[in-house]
């Protein structure tokens, strides 16, 4: 079997999940032939623990180089994970040098980056794979299943509440997804997976949105109301730190990548969640008709004190629930803890004690509540990143439930966050359609 030659734009913390695959598990299938970075102490992270693996080290380049790249090391696949504002010219070179792309969620960050990716497609009828690993995860493929099925009939409205709590959700306002301009908001980065999820599970197109929030925890005005005064720059120094504060040298990954990385490029991975220059919301609500006839309300909230999510669908027949808890409190100085269930172990045996929250309740009108059996799930992002892996380096097999996807699913799900930060900006609700996308406009 011939080995599908991979490269690789971007090498920074999200990297090492499609660099550890293709040197560990996806060897017979998959070769890392070039390593696409501007800055040279990250891409030497790579470099090493590739040749760490006893496999071949990985050519560098820098991102001028992408059409030399592809045609020096005979590259077959890219897989960017660059910063979400460079995704766009980084697929449609890549598409033009001939290239199939592999990149991670977003797709890009605004309807015009959109329309050139969608032109490259169309003139190279190359492929771009979308990273959905959320679909994946079993709780999630459960309930696509159970609507799939038509457990609660045509679906008439859906609930979804998302809960970023102050260790996740405060890394956004450390790193460069702070600055709206390089990463389209939390709408953008990180809802493009929710949303993602709403166009799967009720195989409807979204059409309309209005959007209402702001920045109302983090952010230096915040911090100044609430008394947080006279606060470093950064989390890496001497001293005492609050909770907020991350230590880049407590992370031998995180040195590695970005503080020994720092005199380069300028780049801070861990700077103060409540200084100036943040330009994202943390607080958001969505309103968003789909053309099936359902209506979405979505909420996003980046400084809960604990994480997870819960979703409602409603049909003509039913309704279907799913509680998620993925971490159930951050604790001063005690690390994270998960919530458990007491009932589900016996005295002394922790063996078997398992999350609250990963819960999928079906009521059908006139029934009893039904708890559906959800198989699997309990690793990264709920199970799905292994799922999703396999997928992309072996290839996808016949999936009733649709869960590979490709740059239309990309392009569908950022258009209600960039619909979002349009009505947001302009406080008037935003049509899909408009946004000046070829294919969005045809969902209409």
């Amino acid at each position: 079997m011939s080995r599908t030659r991979y490269a690789l734009v971007g090498a920074g913390h999200r990297a090492q999940m499609y660099v550890d695959a293709i040197s560990e598990t996806y060897t017979e299938r998959a070769e890392l032939v070039a390593i696409c970075e501007p800055n040279p102490v990250r891409a030497q992270v790579y470099v090493d623990l590739v040749v760490s693996r006893g496999l071949p080290a990985p050519a560098v380049f820098t991102p001028d180089q992408l059409e030399q790249l592809i045609a020096d090391e005979k590259i077959d696949r890219v897989i960017i994970c660059s910063r979400d504002d460079t995704h766009a010219e980084m697929i449609v070179r890549a598409l033009h040098a001939g290239a199939d792309v592999v990149v991670e969620k977003p797709l890009t960050i605004d309807a015009e980056k959109a329309a050139a990716i969608e032109a490259a497609v169309a003139q190279t009828g190359r492929e771009v794979v979308l990273t959905f690993n959320y679909r994946y995860a079993p709780r999630n493929s459960t309930l696509r299943q159970v609507i799939a099925e038509g457990h609660i009939g045509q679906v008439t409205s859906v609930e979804f509440t998302w809960l970023l709590d102050t260790h996740h959700g405060a890394d956004y306002f450390r790193r460069w997804h702070r600055e709206k301009e390089h990463s389209g908001g939390l709408l953008v980065h990180k809802s493009s997976h929710h949303f993602d999820l709403v166009n799967w599970w009720i195989g409807q197109r979204p059409q309309r949105v209005f959007a209402s929030g702001g920045l109302r925890f983090y952010g230096a005005e915040n911090a100044s109301a609430r008394g947080l005064v006279d606060r470093p720059a950064r989390g890496t120094h001497d001293g005492e730190r609050d909770p907020f504060e991350l230590d880049l040298r407590g992370d031998a990954r995180l040195t590695a990548l970005y503080l020994d990385a720092e005199g380069h490029d300028g780049y801070l991975r861990d700077r103060d969640v409540f200084g100036e220059g943040i330009s994202i919301e943390d607080n958001l609500a969505l309103i968003v008709d789909y053309s099936g006839g359902a209506t979405l309300s979505y909420s996003l909230n980046a400084h809960a004190p604990w994480e997870g999510y819960r979703v409602a669908v409603n049909g003509t027949e039913g309704r279907v629930e799913l509680d998620v808890v993925e971490r159930g409190a951050v604790l001063i100085g005690d690390g994270l803890h998960p919530v458990v269930d007491p009932s589900a172990t016996d005295a002394g045996d922790t063996s078997s004690i398992r999350p609250v929250g990963d819960r999928l309740v079906l009521q059908r009108h006139w029934s009893e509540a039904v708890e559906i059996p959800i198989e699997g799930g309990g690793e990264a992002h709920g199970g799905g990143d292994v799922l999703l892996l396999d997928d992309v380096f072996a290839g996808p097999v016949n999936d009733p439930l649709g869960r590979p996807a490709d740059w239309t699913d990309g392009v569908r799900s950022i258009a209600v966050g960039i619909a979002g930060n349009q009505s947001l900006a302009t406080g008037s609700a935003i049509r899909v359609a408009d946004l000046g996308v070829k294919m969005l406009a045809s969902d209409s």
